[in-house]
């Protein structure tokens, strides 16, 4: 039986429960929403003379459930209009949607006897080959189960999302003895190549893989602190970045779980594993259990109460500080400046092993705090194999994905030398499991198998040996491309890269993937080489995003200096480059992820198709620096947005024109790759990839299926000039935002330059004019404006704030 996954169906309209309704959505998904009917009308609905039996009372909690969603910070749907996708209802007038669904989610309350109740109710109606899963995170899998047809159990499992479900990468699969392998692959496969998400196969264990090993490890953490009278800022400074971990670091953490989370999984969890001595130890200290118990009293639940850890407090002038709670007073006290020796000397190192090496060795408080909870961290995971993973890589990948963490305790370890830091843990009282040092005796001196930096096998203590990592077919990772000695042409800006069958990448390695002429050199031999010998051309990379723009200082160094010939030429290189990317005769796709700003959003625009990852955060935001979009990206936005619709006899540009200005003049930068293909910048046949680890991989397919069908690069096309009529209407308006006091003076100058390219200049009556007009309009606006001191003046504010001056 072949599964398919054309409609679903969530039970639970909680948190979790809507943000996993929105990305089954965002994955084209149609999803049924169910809830519980509320027992008792609300105010509102008295005051309206409703009834229980109205349906708008029925499904009142289901409405708020998806509401709740649509406003939830940070999204969670990939763009509003996907809760089109969503369908909701009740579990009494709407119970037979079950019937008709393909998989269906309980992300209901963590109550044994209810959940068996709902799936009971669910065994009577399901299809033949539905698939049931639930997400519970503390009750054992197979007892939901218990009592169940066999078909049931045979299509039943758990699948623990991390909420929040867009953003967090695992998903922990947790079959039963009686689910069908054919189940677990099916489900395994759909979350990673249409949900996008990192599986990791789980025993039916308390708490999984990535909760268990975070409660034990957090748990000694926190006593550790409590114990040593470390503040909350002093630890967040040390547990964030330098060590792998988020911003949240840990305090912060502990606010976005919650404190009553915290307090419900240490009171579960504890008699579920009275065998994990380790956890035991911390779970039950008195000093923790009495912190969080009256943090929990007095209401300080963290984020979801703005009080926990931390604390927002306004301040005389209106701005805002984050107090942290002193944990032995309970007040809370006002930021202060937090310095560590050890951390300022890992501050600039890229390299994880190394800071980890730095922090471990250093005999301050930070370093005394870092060694204590990463060997802990690494002994209590060691401990923790066979019982809930057969290998450290479920582990890791549950650790990094589940949290946001550069690494695994097991990758860790292998940063800092297995062996080496043997006595180093025992010293410290920290022995791992004896299975770890059996594994270097018997000649295996690191938890992975490495070829160059790509890990090809892990250690199987079981088998006492390294197995094969398997991994997607056809993956293609640019590392081990550039180890395999595939770079065909290097420089400090970028790399052009053989991926086979006849495709090249030109990927950027610039600090931010700044836009620079090295860069635009590899361009140009990537473009030479596909054009004579080559089936096509991919613009990407596996950097975190895909380019912050142009390169600011090189612009404002340059524009200091007064060389505007050098800066004419820079720009003019620029839309040559992107204009000819445009017009290949053979296909160039751009593989956009993560943050795609100003140039960055001139390349995507440029390509001849586009694969982006779903996370895009793209837009225009040359305004904050005080110019214009000048590689072609004012050009672009007339091409795509105002010319369809001036196509029709007697259609009115302003609209559109209002609709560009506002995009580039307020700098709007999309939340996904769905929000960049309503801002234009992405284009209906676009696609869009929810699994980062496959951009690549897609953008290469995409390459092969064009020139496969015969692609032919576009006509050239002319663009509509609005002329003086508009560009006067649009002066007015930007004239009214500067009187009312939306805009600054030079914000009025910049604005201004602006709207003449938008409407072509002060034609005497409107026009259609070739690319390069509209190209050569942008570049001498935006040499003009590198002219202005207060243009400049924004250039370095931001290069030395991150900030936006509005001057």
């Amino acid at each position: 039986m072949r599964y398919k996954i054309h409609k679903a169906v969530v039970i639970g309209s909680g948190t979790m429960g809507g943000g996993i309704a929105a990305l089954l959505a965002g994955a084209g998904v149609q999803v049924t929403l169910l809830d519980i009917l509320p027992n008792k009308l609300a105010p509102d609905e008295e005051k309206k003379g409703l009834t229980l039996n109205d349906p708008v009372v029925r499904n009142r909690i289901v409405q708020e459930g998806l509401d709740r969603t649509l406003k939830a910070r940070p999204a969670s749907f990939f763009a509003p209009e996907q809760a089109a996708m969503v369908r909701i209802g009740n579990l009494e007038d709407d119970f037979d949607a079950i019937a008709q669904a393909d998989w269906v989610i309980e992300v209901i309350v963590e109550n044994l006897k209810i959940k068996q109740q709902l799936m009971e109710r669910i065994d009577s109606v399901r299809g033949e080959n539905t698939i049931i899963s639930t997400n519970t995170s503390g009750i054992p899998v197979a007892s939901i189960a218990e009592g169940r047809s066999q078909g049931f159990k045979q299509h039943f499992l758990g699948t623990h999302f991390f909420n929040p479900p867009r953003y967090l990468k695992l998903l922990e699969v947790i079959p039963t003895g009686d689910t069908l392998p054919e189940v677990v692959d099916f489900i395994s496969w759909f979350g990673e190549f249409h949900l996008g998400k990192g599986i990791v196969p789980a025993k039916d264990t308390p708490n999984f893989i990535a909760n268990r090993i975070f409660a034990g490890s957090a748990a000694f953490a926190m006593d550790y602190i409590l114990e040593n009278n470390y503040s909350v800022q002093e630890v967040d400074a040390i547990t964030g970045p330098p060590i792998g971990n988020p911003k949240t670091a840990t305090f912060r953490l502990f606010d976005l779980i919650g404190i009553d989370v915290w307090e419900h999984v240490g009171r579960n969890l504890g008699p579920a594993i009275p065998h994990d001595e380790l956890a035991q130890r911390y779970i039950n200290s008195p000093r923790v259990i009495n912190l969080i118990h009256k943090m929990v009293e007095s209401g300080w639940l963290g984020n979801k109460t703005k009080q926990g850890f931390y604390k927002e407090v306004r301040t005389a002038d209106g701005g805002k500080e984050f107090w942290s709670l002193n944990l032995q007073t309970l007040d809370y006290e006002p930021p202060q400046k937090v310095r560590f020796e050890s951390i300022g000397k890992v501050k600039d190192e890229e390299n994880l092993g190394k800071r980890l090496k730095t922090l471990v060795a250093a005999d301050d408080r930070a370093g005394q705090l870092v060694q204590a909870i990463t060997f802990q961290s690494l002994a209590y995971s060691s401990e923790r194999i066979p019982e809930i993973a057969d290998t450290p890589k479920a582990i890791d990948d549950a650790m990094r994905w589940g949290f946001g963490r550069e690494a695994g305790p097991f990758e860790m370890w292998d940063m800092l030398g297995v062996e080496e830091t043997l006595p180093a843990l025992k010293a410290a009282g920290f022995t791992p499991s004896p299975w770890v040092e059996k594994m270097v005796e018997s000649g295996y001196p690191s938890f992975y198998q490495y070829e160059g930096n790509t890990k090809t096998g892990v250690y199987n203590p079981a088998k006492g040996a390294y197995e094969e990592i398997e991994r997607p077919a056809n993956i293609v990772l640019l590392k081990e491309k550039k180890a395999a000695g595939m770079v065909l042409k290097r420089n400090m800006g970028a790399d052009l890269i053989d991926l086979g069958d006849g495709v090249l990448c030109v990927e950027f390695h610039t600090k931010m993937n700044a836009l620079d002429q090295d860069i635009f050199n590899i361009m140009v031999e990537g473009m030479d080489r596909v054009e004579s010998e080559y089936e096509g051309l991919v613009i990407g990379n596996e950097g975190e995003h895909f380019s912050a723009g142009a390169n600011l200082f090189l612009v404002v160094m340059t524009a200091q200096g007064g060389d505007w010939k050098q800066l004419d030429n820079m720009v003019k290189t620029m839309q040559d480059i992107l204009m000819r990317v445009r017009y290949s005769p053979k296909p160039v796709v751009v593989a956009p992820a993560g943050m795609a700003l100003g140039g960055g959003v001139e390349v995507i625009v440029a390509g001849s198709r586009v694969v982006s990852a779903a996370e895009l955060y793209a837009g225009f935001v040359e305004i904050g620096a005080g110019v214009i979009p000048a590689g072609g990206g004012t050009k672009e936005s007339l091409r795509r947005i105002l010319n369809p619709p001036m196509r029709t006899k007697d259609a009115q540009p302003l609209p559109y024109l209002q609709r560009i200005f506002e995009q580039i003049g307020m700098a709007k930068v999309s939340t996904s790759a769905e929000e960049a293909r309503q801002l234009g910048i992405l284009t209906p046949s676009d696609r869009i990839v929810l699994n980062r680890d496959l951009l690549l991989s897609e953008a290469k397919r995409e390459v092969l299926h064009m020139a496969e069908v015969g692609y032919a690069p576009p006509v050239p096309e002319k663009l509509y000039a609005s002329g003086r009529d508009a560009y006067a209407a649009m002066k007015v308006g930007v004239y009214l935002m500067h009187e009312g006091g939306y805009i600054t003076d030079h914000e009025l100058t910049i604005a201004s330059k602006l709207a003449y390219v938008m409407c072509g200049g002060e034609l005497s009556q409107p026009a259609w004019m070739d690319e390069q007009y509209f190209l050569d309009l942008e570049r001498e606006a935006f040499l003009s404006l590198c002219g202005e001191e207060k243009t400049r003046q924004r250039m370095w504010n931001l290069l030395q704030t991150g900030k936006v001056l509005r001057n």
